[in-house]
This record gives C-alpha cells, structure tokens and sequence, in this order.
C-alpha cells in the first residue's frame, strides 16, 4: 500500500493514532486531523519518521468547512486522498434513557455520527472525480449489541454501522469501497470524554478497568484494518467474545436477550 493517501479524523491519540501510524509505517503519506494541538505535533513527529510528508492539521468534525479545508489542502499537497477514516469520536453518557440529556444527546450525535456524515460528504465528490476511494468508519461492538445504561452511544454507533451498511451498496458502484469497524474494549483514552449520570457509581473507574484487561490493543485493531483495507472487506469486528455475541443475537435474538438481560441486572440495578 505505498505511496496511498490516507486521512484519519481523531489521529492524535488511542486509536486513531494507532491507525495512522500504521499505514504510515506502510510507506503512505498520513493527514491526521484532531483538536488537540499538543497532541497532534508530537503525533506529527512520530509519523514522519515513517513517512516525511505526512502531518498535523487542526480539525474540528462538528465543523463542515474545518473538513473542506483538509479535503482542498490534501487535494492541493498531494493531488488528491485514496483513504479516509472518520474515527474521531466521544464516550457517551452512562445513565437511565430519562435520566440523559438533550444535550449529551446531541453532543454525541454530532461528533459521533454526524462527523462520519461530514467526513463522507466531504470526500464522496472527490472519491467520484478521481475513480476510486475508500472509506474506514469506526463504530463499535457497542452498535451491535447494545448493553444497557448506554442508550446513547449505543444508538449513534447504530446509526454509523446502518450508515456504513448503505454505503457499502449505494458507493461500490462508483469504485468507493467502505470498512466497517466494529471494536469492543481496549486501551485508549475514551473515558476522558464520558459523562455520566451514575452519582453512585464509578464507572470511569470501571471502564479503565475492564479496557486495561483487554487482550486486544489499538495496535492489534490497526493491523485488522489495514489488512481489511488491502483486501477489501467490509467488517471488522476484532473481539472474539463479541463477534461470537452478534453472532448469536442474529442468528437467536430471543435467546441472545434472555441472556443480556441475566448478565445486565446487576448493572441496571446500580443504576437506579
């Protein structure tokens, strides 16, 4: 894959990072866009000591024209982008569906999935123009299988596995092909942006936790989708234990909820 132009929204830390390092490693010229500064420059250094015209540009995806800007910038730098990957994201809120806001509702909604959104229709045109394109959108084992407490999230992870979906079949025809990734828990950063409305409950504390036991690292997630990108798959869902539980709730939805709801009980309770 040398020489491909690769875009990643959230590439300054966790997974995205991961990602852009990856391919950079690969000999691509990587864009990483984010909005933390500090982070982005030393992301910056450690990409071109694998691949020197690869940088840093501010970007805001709740912003249409931020992602404009880095589509006509790489357009004018490199003539043009092969790879985008819409992975900036925010944790959601942790609390009953009443007890969530409106406006953690639409804070997640607008980062989550309508960044995705922004990203697609951003490059889309340009992906036409020049023949071929493709596109990375990283959702979650969260949009699979919905555990409870987690309404929020887990409805705009929904909606990026449903837009994925789409664009999967409405986009191949213009030789656009998209990767769906669909991880459960691993190391990275994610809790920093979690709101919560569990007074009693330490659930950042509880998520570390659980990320910090994960066999399965950013690195690990980055390998799989530079390898699903070379071959042209659309799923990645790179957890055992949760591509054995969506397999399940497909194939036994019944079954698949009787169980959620045994294991989960114990979770609700604490939230009430």
């Amino acid at each position: 894959m040398t020489d491909k132009r690769i875009f990643v929204t959230g590439g300054a830390s966790g997974l995205g990072k991961a990602i852009a390092l990856r391919f950079a490693q690969s000999g691509c010229k990587v864009c990483i866009g984010d909005l933390n500064d500090e982070r982005g420059a030393d992301a910056e250094k450690e990409l071109r000591a694998f691949s020197p015209d690869s940088f840093y540009m501010a970007c805001d995806v709740t912003d249409e024209q931020a992602i404009n800007h880095v589509r006509e910038t790489l357009t004018t730098r490199w003539g043009g982008v092969d790879l985008v990957v819409n992975n900036a994201g925010v944790a959601g809120t942790v609390g009953r569906i009443e007890d969530i806001n409106l406006d953690d509702w639409k804070r997640v909604f607008d980062i989550n999935l309508f960044g995705v959104v922004r990203g697609i229709k951003a490059f889309t045109p340009a992906f036409k123009a020049q023949g071929h394109g493709h596109f990375v959108n990283i959702a979650s084992a969260a949009g699979l299988l919905t555990a409870p407490l987690m309404s929020n999230y887990n409805s705009v992870k929904a909606g990026v596995v449903s837009l994925s979906e789409t664009m999967r079949i409405e986009l191949e025809a213009s030789n656009i092909h998209t990767t769906l990734v669909c991880p459960a828990f691993f190391e990275t950063n994610l809790t920093e942006s979690m709101n919560s409305e569990l007074q009693d409950v330490d659930m950042s504390g509880k998520l570390n936790r659980m990320m910090s036991r994960s066999e399965v690292t950013a690195e690990d997630i980055a390998d799989s989708i530079y390898d699903a990108v070379e071959s042209r798959e659309f799923w990645v869902v790179p957890h055992k234990l949760e591509r054995r539980l969506w397999m399940m709730k497909r194939w036994l939805p019944n079954y698949f909820h009787k169980q959620l709801s045994k294991k989960s009980k114990a979770l609700i309770e604490a939230g009430k």
